[in-house]
């Protein structure tokens, strides 16, 4: 074929194929170190496979999840750190497959920017396979989209979706009960929810993602706000199979308030006593710079507790011994009641 020197080119017009081909083999190291049993084929072909019977089910029905890193990505891109959205990506998809009783099986990204940068983008995307390999969720595929006027200077945008399975008849919630014991699992910051906000105390108190964090010595704002989302698949997947779990909830946005009532049967409501739940450091200078009602605060962000655990009363002690021995901080915030909703009781500390 004779080649036109004159005409106009896909590279030219700013999609560079090569650069895409060259982040697919700088990747594939890091999808391959998250194989599990039921994976089929690596990065490369037009789709992905799995087999969810080779991963140990029989009659599995499968559960899926998407979700993507919302307005942390602001900080991430003004910051240049990286790796960590990666982990927040896959956390919050496969937070979300659990609580349905589901194990994460497999995980797919899109990845979407105005200009691919290789090296930019292959730090994220090697934090979604960080996070897949700490999820024992096998990174099967994706896709990256380098999208010309779509996207401003070096920003992008990443969606995730998580597939899972469970047996049949599995499913949570089930049979909760007033009389249920309200368990909390501590989370690692403010995860990956309400960074609009944080952004607008951040600019109200007049701080840069330079300074350095008012709550702790060392890191800069910006990177102790960017600490990743806690996964919570090991630990609450083995407490599923210990028995006595009843439902569980992933406290994303709108917090503590409209997360817990989405388990709970009609009829039934939570009573969460506040002063059993310690307020982060983070939580509490937010709260402080930017006068932040705790109705707001609990409606907002997850205040500490990143996992909500609803346990049979009888099995409420060996399983939050059981997740602590699997490094969960366990904090015992209250029952199921008749009612509606979730109220409180105590304050925010």
């Amino acid at each position: 074929m004779s080649e036109d020197k004159t005409g106009l080119t896909y590279a030219g017009a700013g999609v560079d194929i090569d650069a895409g081909n060259a982040l697919v083999d700088r990747i594939k190291p890091a999808a391959a170190a998250t194989k599990r049993p039921g994976t089929m084929a690596g990065l490369g072909g037009f789709g992905a496979l799995f087999d969810p019977r080779a991963a140990g089910y029989s009659d599995p029905v499968l559960v899926a999840a998407t979700d993507g890193v919302g307005t942390k990505l602001r900080l991430a891109i003004d910051t240049g750190h990286l790796s960590g959205v990666g982990i927040d990506l896959v956390a919050m998809c496969v937070n979300d497959l659990v609580c349905q009783g589901a194990e994460p099986l497999f995980f797919l990204d899109y990845f979407a920017t105005g200009k691919l940068d290789t090296e930019s983008a292959a730090r994220v995307i090697e934090g979604i396979a960080e996070g897949c390999r700490r999820s024992n969720t096998a990174l099967i595929g994706g896709e990256t989209a380098e999208m010309p006027g779509m996207y401003a200077g070096g920003d992008f945008d990443l969606a995730g979706f998580a597939v899972g399975a469970m047996e049949r008849g599995s499913d949570l919630p089930a049979d909760i009960a007033a009389g249920d014991v309200v368990l909390g699992l501590a989370s690692d910051g403010v995860h990956s929810n309400g960074f609009s906000l944080v952004r607008r105390v951040a600019e109200h108190a007049g701080l840069g993602w330079d300074d350095p964090a008012p709550w702790e010595d060392g890191p800069s704002l910006g990177h102790a706000l960017l600490t990743p989302t806690r996964l919570y698949v090991t630990s609450v997947l083995a407490a599923i199979r210990a028995g006595g779990v009843r439902g569980l909830a992933h406290i994303t946005g709108g917090g503590l308030t409209e997360n817990l009532p989405r388990i709970l049967p009609e009829g039934l409501g939570a009573r969460i006593d506040l002063s059993a739940m310690p307020l982060p450091r983070v939580f509490a200078w937010m709260r402080e710079a930017g006068g932040i009602a705790d109705a707001e605060m609990l409606k907002t962000f997850n205040c500490g507790i990143g996992m909500v655990v609803v346990a049979a009363p009888d099995r409420a002690e060996d399983l939050a011994r059981l997740l602590i021995d699997a490094g969960e901080r366990v904090v015992p915030l209250g029952t199921v009641e008749p009612g509606q909703g979730v109220s409180y009781e105590g304050a925010l500390s």
